[in-house]
């Protein structure tokens, strides 16, 4: 019997949201404002994909998920923040994120810089706070919020940030591109996958197997979106060619559309060895790493 995918990614994404909701205030708490921009950036839509990884690495070892739904939560918002600031004018200078207006475009620019430092900080309260609240292991929740802050600060996300400015309209090599990559959006995958396995107790070396994991498809997941960028620019919600208008450091113009498929592809199949020890429990990661490659959106 084949794995359902879109009923797991559809159920899963339904779970995350519902605690999305449950954890942040409600948009008419004092000062409305900024309540009212940390939810709609949290809800202007989204795959979920990363607490969805979460939850999945986790259920190789546990099924009592319930557990971390906080930890997963926290890391859509690291997510969250980091694309609100993404978008400001400073930054990428986009208008429009998932086909709806920008945090900064309808609560102005220190409101989306707020909403951002207040979804950073809250990920942190939350994942502390969850550790207490649910009897974790400390060792493990401070080994989970190391892991999420490491792959969010100096190395990771703002180190790939500024690269893909500081290399946008310059010439790059590859080895910069995939710098970038590996920073700006595989760092925050692995991170995902990894956070799920340490939280559930395993053993350093399947925690050690299913980063490996996540560092191979997080670069396959940026390479692809910038191969969508191009091809299907409409259905992930911005203009198509955005990334080559900006001139931005990208695999398709460093290799070309074929090329940079066939690499998105082979990390994929790379990926999928370092799942064998945990065959039919993996299930979901495998069905998750094909998505992300045959995806249209």
């Amino acid at each position: 019997m084949s794995f359902d995918l879109a009923g797991y990614l559809a159920e899963r994404k339904k779970i995350i949201e519902q605690a999305l909701d449950r954890y942040l205030p409600p948009e008419n708490t004092y000062p409305e404002k900024i309540h009212q921009a940390v939810r709609y950036s949290i809800f202007a839509g989204g795959k979920r994909i990363r607490p969805i990884l979460m939850l999945a690495s986790y259920e190789i070892f546990r099924s009592d998920y319930e557990r971390v739904l906080a930890f997963a939560c926290a890391l859509e918002m690291i997510h969250t923040y980091s694309l609100i600031h993404d978008d400001l004018p400073a930054m990428d200078d986009d208008d429009f994120r998932r086909g709806k207006p920008t945090s900064h475009k309808v609560f102005g620019e220190a409101t989306a810089i707020l909403a951002g430092d207040a979804l950073q900080a809250e990920a942190f309260r939350l994942m502390a706070e969850a550790g207490i609240k649910e009897g974790l292991e400390p060792e493990r929740v401070i080994w989970a919020i190391y892991e999420l802050a490491n792959s969010a600060g100096l190395s990771g996300l703002v180190s790939g940030q500024i690269m893909d400015l500081e290399k946008q309209g310059k010439k790059y090599t590859e080895k910069e591109l995939e710098f970038i990559h590996r920073h700006k959006t595989a760092s925050l995958i692995r991170a995902s996958i990894k956070i799920g396995a340490i939280l559930a107790g395993a053993e350093k070396k399947e925690i050690k197997a299913l980063e490996e994991f996540g560092e191979r498809i997080g670069l396959a997941f940026q390479i692809m979106d910038d191969i969508l960028d191009i091809v299907g620019g409409e259905k992930l919600g911005k203009p198509i060619g955005s990334d080559q208008k900006k001139q931005k450091a990208t695999y398709p113009a460093l290799l070309g559309l074929n090329k940079s498929e066939e690499r998105a592809k082979a990390l994929v199949e790379q990926a999928f060895k370092f799942l064998e020890d945990f065959e039919e429990k993996a299930e979901p990661l495998r069905a998750i790493a094909r998505f992300l490659i045959e995806r249209e959106y």
